[in-house]
């Protein structure tokens, strides 16, 4: 009876140890994920073959089309825009001039989050035969989409071009609002970074049958 009080006290510290470890981990991650944010726009001047929105916020758009008005790419791709919304639409409310976008805009519906929004631009910039973009989403959303992105397209070369939501606070931490969206935000990063693990391994079975 001693013997298996012992033994249970042994794995019951095992596992508190673990779990303190994994705490420690996931802070010191959370920590260097927000260190890591970009703060301002790296490459303002190199051009590329598409510029490709992320929907999600006002300003994406807003961005991405004064970025096809400055000449900055031939293309504008929008991924994962609502059913029904077409382009006039679209320009009308970022108060865009059509005559001078309109002609070069191209809206995608089918993404509904980042993974298919990197699916979606992916299928889309090889039937346009492009090999560069200048990806343009919230900065706090910006590590998780290059990565998802770097991955459906590897000979791609993506410049990232981050804008800044007045909502979203350099003091994230301080701020209960911030804080909540950069942590959801980690721990999607994370799910992301070991996905493949799973898929990879749950999909060799039927591989091999």
């Amino acid at each position: 009876m001693r013997g298996a009080r012992r033994s249970l006290g042994r794995v019951s510290a095992l596992l508190a140890a673990l779990a303190f470890v994994l705490a420690v981990a996931w802070l010191g991650g959370l920590v260097w994920f927000a260190r890591s944010l970009p703060l301002s726009v790296a490459d303002m001047t190199t051009k590329t073959d598409a510029i490709v929105v992320l929907t999600g916020g006002s300003q994406r758009v807003t961005r991405g089309l004064t970025l096809l008005a400055e000449g900055m790419a031939k293309k504008l791709f929008i991924s994962g825009v609502y059913q029904g919304v077409d382009v006039a639409e679209l320009l009308h409310v970022s108060r865009q001039s059509p005559d001078r976008v309109a002609c070069c805009i191209v809206l995608g519906h089918e993404a509904d989050n980042t993974l298919g929004n990197a699916r979606e631009t992916a299928a889309w910039m090889n039937a346009e035969g492009y090999r560069s973009l200048r990806l343009v989403t919230a900065n706090y959303h910006m590590p998780r989409s290059r990565l998802e992105f770097a991955r459906a397209m590897p000979g791609v070369t993506i410049i990232e071009n981050p804008v800044f939501p007045g909502n979203v606070k350099r003091r994230w931490w301080a701020w209960p609002g911030t804080f909540g969206l950069i942590v959801g935000e980690y721990d999607k990063y994370l799910v992301a970074l070991v996905r493949p693990l799973f898929t990879g391994a749950l999909a060799a079975p039927a591989e091999a049958r």
